[in-house]
């Protein structure tokens, strides 16, 4: 009978995010309904992913491409899906064809995998795809993303030559241990301003994802507008079988 009772403690903890995200938001000066939480559920069986569903939940996230392949077609179509995260180019075509209702990538962090995704997209006719352009924000090698120095000049080629794609925001993933600072999100806000400046958007039509699980409130308050919490909402991950990206 334990299952049941697992299952029921993710609902009950995204209840408890979403009350979080409210009030975070309310902290920040913000609507709520302007903070998407996207609930993280990779490792997660899709029995877990599909309660969180029938809770009213929409918006979910992967990272890694053979995963999340495999969950997509056994849950509803209306999900909104985000892939997050490092994408390797050969496994462009298959995540794309694998997942019709992909809505979003998380990120784009050099122009050749742009350069990809636009082919792949413009290949299956499929709608524009929303992407995110990501920021390394710690400076730590270890970590994808396109360095800040660089950030306007990606959003550039996106936006310019990349038709299929839909310039949607900028995110950071922070420090080695997925933990953030306040500092990475300045440096996310402030990357926000030089694109926005540069390419004369307001900046409200430009996201900033930002903030995980142990940090998401902060994040909020210092403006992101799509957190990704994964273990607080589904529990702790079980890395024994993890995938290659």
């Amino acid at each position: 009978m334990a299952a049941p009772a697992v299952e029921g403690a993710a609902v009950a903890a995204l209840r408890s995010v979403m009350h979080r995200v409210r009030h975070a938001a309310g902290r920040s000066g913000q609507s709520s309904d302007r903070v998407r939480v996207v609930a993280v559920s990779k490792t997660k069986p899709v029995s877990l992913i599909r309660q969180v569903y029938d809770a009213g939940h929409r918006c979910f996230g992967e990272n890694y491409v053979q995963e999340f392949i495999e969950k997509a077609p056994q849950l509803p179509e209306d999900i909104e899906w985000h892939f997050i995260g490092h994408l390797q180019s050969n496994k462009i075509k298959s995540l794309l064809s694998g997942v019709p209702n992909l809505a979003m990538v998380e990120g784009v962090d050099n122009e050749k995998i742009a350069n990809h995704l636009e082919r792949a997209v413009a290949s299956l006719g499929r709608n524009p795809l929303k992407v995110l352009v990501q920021v390394n924000t710690s400076g730590e090698a270890s970590k994808s993303g396109v360095d800040p120095s660089g950030c306007v000049e990606l959003v550039k080629h996106v936006k310019l030559h990349c038709p299929n794609l839909e310039f949607s925001g900028l995110m950071t993933i922070g420090m080695p241990d997925y933990s953030s600072t306040p500092e990475n999100f300045k440096t996310l806000s402030n990357c926000r301003i030089e694109v926005c400046k540069a390419l004369g958007m307001e900046q409200q039509q430009c996201e900033l994802s930002m903030g995980m699980s142990g940090d998401f409130e902060l994040a909020i308050e210092m403006g992101s507008t799509n957190v990704r919490v994964g273990s607080t909402i589904f529990g702790p991950r079980d890395y024994t079988k993890k995938q290659p990206n």
